[in-house]
Order: C-alpha cells, then structure tokens, then sequence
C-alpha cells in the first residue's frame, strides 16, 4: 500500500436536500466535483468548491481522486495519533470498493471552502464524517460503474465491484477503476438519494486491523512532525516567559544575550493580553535551537508580577475542606426530598479530591513561521488549524487568505494543541525577519503554560434504603473559576450527571474557587474526574447495602430504554447493561482470588460511548499497587479500523492509570511546582497491565473512542484497591494518598 503525508477531527455534517444537493455538484479540470462536505455544521454553513484535479482524472469529491496511475484518498482532519489519517479514507475506500493496497493516502491541505472544519477533538470525527465520507465512495464507485456499463453497452444492474475493479459476470469481463477514470469524469453526477450505500454485512475492509498509513516512516524516522520541519535558512526561536501567569517583563539583559555566539537577535515582547494567544516575554532567535537554548540561559529577567496569578494549591485544598461541611453556593440540581429520604436511608459520607493535571504529550510545543511575499505561511502540529489561520490573521492584521497552515503530524494532543498560543508566538517572532523561524519550547515551557486539567473536590453523602438501592445523592461539589460566575474549562458538573437519572432524591450544589492559571480540556473533559468520584461513590453504596457490585449497577440501569428517547447519542441503558455484563464476564467476576487480589468494576457514559471496564489489582503489604489487567467492554456501533480501536482503548487505559497512580501538578504563588519528568511521573513499561479490549458490534451509529475509555478505569482500579484491602480510594493521584 501507498501512503504520504498526514489527520482526525472534531467534525460536524450538514445536511443537503436534493436542491441543495445539486447545486453543490459542478466540474473542475477534467475532474468532477460533487458537493459532500464533511465539518460543516448548520451555523457554519459551506461554500463547498470544486477541488483542483488534473485534467485526466477523476475527481467526484474533495476525497477522492483516480488517474491511470492510482486512486488516491484524501484524510482532511488533523493527526494527533488517535488514527484517523487511516480510518477516515478507510470509510471512503469501503464504499468505494476499493482494494486498501491499491490506495495512496494523503493529508489534505487546510481549506475549509472544500473541507469544511478541520479540527481534532471531542472524539466526534468518526461519527460526524461518518456518512458524508460513506457517501462520497458510494458516489465514485455508481459513476465507476455506470462508466463500464456504458462502454460494454449494458445494464449497470448487470455489474458488481471488488478490489479496485467493475466485474460483468455474465460475460467474465473486468475494467479496473484507472481504466474507467476518464469516462467516468465525463458523466453526470447522480442524486445523493439514488446512490445505494453498502448494508453493513457487506463490508470487507471496515472492522478488519488495519495498520496505520503512517506506520512505516513512523518506524523509520521519518520526517512527520511538527518538530521535524526544515526549511532553508531556518532559523530558531526560544521565547520565555514568567512563571507565574500573567507576569510582565520589567528589564532584561538583552544587550548581553545578543553578544553570545550563534544569538541573531533577542527582544522583549508585550503581549496582547490575551492567554491563549500572546503572553508577554522575551524572545531569543538563534542559528540552532542549541545555541537559543543555551543564550536563554544567561538570560536575566526581572519580572514585574503585581497583576500576575497568586495561585496556591495548599490553600485553595484547606478552603475545600472547610466548604465541604456546608452547602454550596449554587444549586445545580435539587430533585425530590434529599433530606428525608437521607434520615431514613443507611447513610454513607465520602470526601474525594483530584489533582491539577498536565498535558503531558511528549512532542514539545513547536511551530515553524515564515513571513514572506505579504502571506504568513505556517508548519504546525495543531488539533485546531482552521482556528490557527484566523486567529494569525486578527494578530497580524491579514485577511485569512494570506494565511497558509500546513498540517503537521502531533506527537500527542489530548486537548492542549486545541490552543494555539505557540502558533501566536512563533507568527509575532516570525515577522520581524525574512527567514523561516522554527519556535520550540522546552520540556519545562510545557509544564508551566499548559492549560491544565482542573483539580476538584467533592463532598458526597448519599444513602440506600431497605432493599438495597439508592435513596439519596447529595454532592457539594468544588471547584474553580476565573471569574464571571463561570467554572473554569474541565471544571463544571451537569444536573444530569450520573447517577441522577436513576436516583429520585437527588441534590448537587456548587461553590467556585478564585483561580488565575488557565485551564483547559483535557482527554474526556470532566468525564476523566467525574466517573472516578461517582464510580467510586457508587461502590461505597452497594458495599453499604451488603450487595454485589456487578449486580447493583445491572439493577441501578432497570430496563433498557434510552434516557431521552430518539437522541442516538444520550445514555441507552440497554446497552450499558450489555458492556457491563461483557466487562464482567470477560475478567471473570466473582472467581475466587488470592489474598490482597481484588477485582474493580465501573461503567460510565462518555463522548456517546458505552463503556465498562474491570481491573484486577494485586497491593502488597507496602502499599505498592500492581494493576494486572484491565478488562473492557465497548458498545461504539461499528468499528472501522479493529487495530485503532484496540489502539485507543489501550492507549486510555495506560493514559487513565499513569495519570492516577502518580501525576499532579501543584501550584504556590501560581508557579507550577512540577517543571519536567522528573517530578511528574508517567507510567513505565513494566507497571502498565495487560488491556483486553471487547467489542459489541451494534447497529446504533458509530461514535467516538479516542477519549471514552478513559474515565473508566481510575473507579475501576479504586473498587479494585478496596476489594483487594478494605480500604477506600478518594484521593487522586493515589501517591498523595500513601500508595505507592
């Protein structure tokens, strides 16, 4: 197989009507261009253009090209390693009928005219680009067909295709696709309404492993990163700020630092006051990022910090724990009698705290940025380049057009290249020469301007009544705000979070804390901390009523329906029951275990997806926690690439653990305490379990899978801890806990 370059998306779809539809269609170059746009959503309608082809090929959509010489699919969406640079042209190749090594796939350029939004987050790319992307190869293929059938003078009911190929079976006669380019260029394209789309069962390629297109120069070292960009007479750019957010640059040795070897220039900037763009600093532009990096350390500033964050975590912690003996200030959600129904329960109290977190993805924050011929051209490995080129052009006071974003591969994004502060900074260094300038951060710079994961605090109480099931729910839940009455990114909670749909007297009060340091999404915003304090809370009620865990949360679900009917994407708890019982079945619930051995199970719905997971964990008389397997079970509708979905359910598992074993970042006088690796732990090799991943392959409409199978797994192995010794879990991460 053939494949270049590099996507996944946060995507959206709109729908045409039969007018709308053929008023898209046109004809570009000797290539037919039909009008299916993927990521546009009805607010951000579609000016859908023809794609430039060449003037032999066939060209039926933004997506889909065949020449003589090969067929080539476009991947529009942004690469962050969830896999959709294979599985988005996977879904236009199944329709296509198209022999996967006969396919060259290709990162298509950032153009919102022919692909509508392109982005990466969200875990909505497959189930937004699901059907435009289906529709798209069916679309090919019936103008592939209806070519042959007019050059062999007969039905088009008569042919079939496989592999790349129209087949007349009555007369044994074959046309590849390359050969029928050209004639199919030249015919009409059809109705959307009148092209049939494959029936499930008829797929060959869809549900199959499948290597990822960049596999190879992945292995080999190829250059595919942002961080990899060169370009001639590149130049290198270090830029530092202060620690504390929102710090100004009072003085600095400029005149110094522009003396040392291979230094071309160094100056302060002001910043535009906005965080997510330009913050102040001084800027260091080198002949090499070494000889950047090591002026930056002789670099003096004095920084002026009277308007900069004061943020402390040790004090806002002793807040939360004198808050979590009232009520909170807002009222989230008050159903039924919680109080009533509290006195005549069995009561059980819990107080649970999670950590401010870290991104953590190993490629550093980079951007290359080259100011030339009035157009800013940039390389960048962005979840959100659409966003990138607006916002440049606001900065820098061009019109959109002149500005150019390549998509670059990203090593790792989990929200944090949704912002593209470095995108900002490296555009305003850039400027000022006429040469490339790559802009790389440093581990540290990571750590300490992250938009981090928001810690939180919960003060449960909640009861069950005489037959075991739950009576009471009361959370006064505390977290952050940067102002405005609002939470901070990540940190809020829905009135209909479970397990609220499923309690009768149900109460959650909220009081925000003052907070500077921004923050922001991080892999299943609010479902990462939600599921591991309700799961939990969860297990310390059906402990409380003397019942199976297994068999509370079967019954907690009561009969399948959905909870809001003719929504595919709310909570179905048919299908939570099916994945529970899956998890469960799988890791072998209920078998006898060794001494300090326990299994954990949690469920919980995110991103549309439902998903349960069962650990098994071994603690020993240390302390020391041994995670031996992690045993999940997914109801995501179809798969499309089986090797990517097992990829990512593993990937959140390991993700999941690393983060609630030993990862927190702690903040005084609102600089980050935890700088580099060292002092912020990921998982090793030899600590990560074994991940079996189970799949339910149901009829509903696929959703997402690069963040559901995250929030999981922390309730998980808590339940787990507490089978294994008794004791509870509420505390994340569990080293500040005491274990180990």
């Amino acid at each position: 197989m053939k494949h270049n370059k590099n996507p996944n998306a946060l995507l959206s779809v709109t729908k045409l009507d039969r007018r709308a539809f053929l008023k898209l269609t046109g004809y570009a170059g000797g290539g037919l261009m039909l009008g299916i746009t993927v990521g546009c959503s009805p607010e951000e309608p579609s000016s859908a253009q023809s794609q430039p082809a060449r003037a032999d090929a066939f060209a039926p959509n933004a997506y889909v090209q065949i020449t003589e010489e090969g067929i080539t699919i476009y991947a529009p969406s942004p690469e962050i390693g969830q896999g959709v640079k294979t599985s988005f042209p996977m879904i236009v190749a199944e329709e296509l009928d198209a022999a996967w090594e006969d396919v060259t796939v290709i990162q298509a350029d950032i153009d919102a005219e022919r692909y509508g939004r392109q982005a990466a987050g969200g875990s909505a790319g497959i189930p937004r680009a699901w059907m435009p992307l289906r529709q798209a190869g069916a679309v090919a293929r019936h103008m592939l067909v209806a070519a042959a059938a007019a050059r062999w003078e007969v039905d088009a009911t008569e042919l079939e295709t496989l592999d790349s190929t129209v087949i007349h079976a009555a007369t044994g006669r074959t046309l590849s696709y390359l050969e029928l380019a050209r004639e199919a260029a030249d015919l009409p394209v059809p109705d959307v309404d009148d092209v049939t789309l494959k029936d499930r069962s008829q797929f060959r390629l869809l549900g199959k492993r499948i290597g990822g297109v960049d596999n190879t120069p992945l292995v080999t070292g190829a250059p595919l990163f942002g961080i990899d960009t060169r370009l001639p007479q590149l130049l290198y750019a270090t830029y530092v700020k202060c620690p504390a957010r929102g710090g100004e640059v009072e003085s600095a040795n400029i005149d110094a630092v522009k003396q040392l070897p291979g230094v071309v220039d160094a100056f302060v900037l002001e910043g535009n006051g906005n965080s997510r763009e330009l913050l102040p600093g001084v800027a260091i532009v080198a002949v090499d990022t070494w000889s950047a990096f090591k002026a930056r350390a002789t670099l003096e500033v004095v920084w002026d910090e009277s308007r900069a964050a004061k943020d402390s975590t040790s004090s806002t912690r002793a807040r939360a724990l004198e808050l979590a003996r009232t009520e909170g200030d807002d009222e989230i959600v008050d159903d039924g009698d919680v109080e009533d129904a509290l006195a005549e329960g069995k009561q059980v109290s819990g107080f649970y705290e999670y950590a401010f977190v870290s991104h953590a993805q190993l490629e550093p924050q980079n951007t290359t940025a080259w100011w030339h011929d009035g157009i800013m051209e940039l390389w960048a490995p962005t979840q959100s380049p659409q966003r990138a080129q607006s916002m440049v052009a606001d900065l820098i006071d061009l019109d959109e057009d002149e500005v150019t974003v390549h998509q670059m591969r990203a090593g790792g994004g989990f929200g944090r290249r949704a912002i593209n502060d470095v995108v900002a900074e490296a555009v305003v260094i850039a400027k000022r020469f006429d040469r490339p300038v790559k802009l790389t951060w440093k581990r540290e710079d990571d750590m300490n301007f992250d938009f981090f994961r928001a810690g939180g605090f919960h003060a449960l109480t909640g009861a069950v009544d005489a037959d075991g099931r739950i009576s009471a729910w009361r959370n006064h839940f505390i977290s952050f705000t940067h102002g405005g009455g609002r939470p901070v990114i990540g940190g809020s909670i829905r009135s209909s979070i479970d397990p609220g749909p499923f309690v009768d007297n149900y109460r959650i009060t909220q009081t925000l804390m003052p907070w500077q340091t921004p923050c922001g999404p991080w892999r299943a915003p609010g479902s990462n901390v939600i599921a591991f304090v309700h799961q939990c809370f969860l297990h310390e009620l059906s402990t409380a009523a003397g019942r199976d865990h297994l068999e509370f949360l079967l019954d907690l679900m009561g009969e399948p329906r959905w909870l809001d009917e003719g929504n595919a994407r709310a909570l179905n708890t048919g299908r939570a029951t099916a994945v529970i019982k899956l998890a469960a079945e799988k890791a072998g619930w209920g078998r006898a275990l060794p001494d300090g051995r326990g299994l954990g199970l949690a469920f919980y719905f995110s991103h549309a997806a439902h998903i349960a997971e069962v650990a098994e964990v071994s603690v020993d008389a240390d302390k020391r926690v041994t995670v031996e397997r992690v045993t999940v079970g997914v109801d995501v509708g179809p798969i499309i690439n089986l090797s990517g979905a097992e990829n990512q359910v593993q990937g959140s598992v390991i993700d999941g653990l690393s983060t609630m074993l030993d990862q927190a970042v702690t903040f005084e006088q609102g600089r980050a305490q935890q700088t580099n690796f060292h002092q912020y732990s990921l998982l090793r090799m030899p600590r990560a379990p074994d991940v079996d991943a189970h799949f339910i392959i149901s009829e509903f409409p696929p959703t997402g899978l690069g963040e559901p199978a995250l929030p999981p797994l922390a309730p998980a192995v808590a339940n787990a801890i507490f089978d294994a010794t008794g004791e509870r879990v509420r505390r994340l991460p569990i080293s500040h806990a005491g274990w180990v």
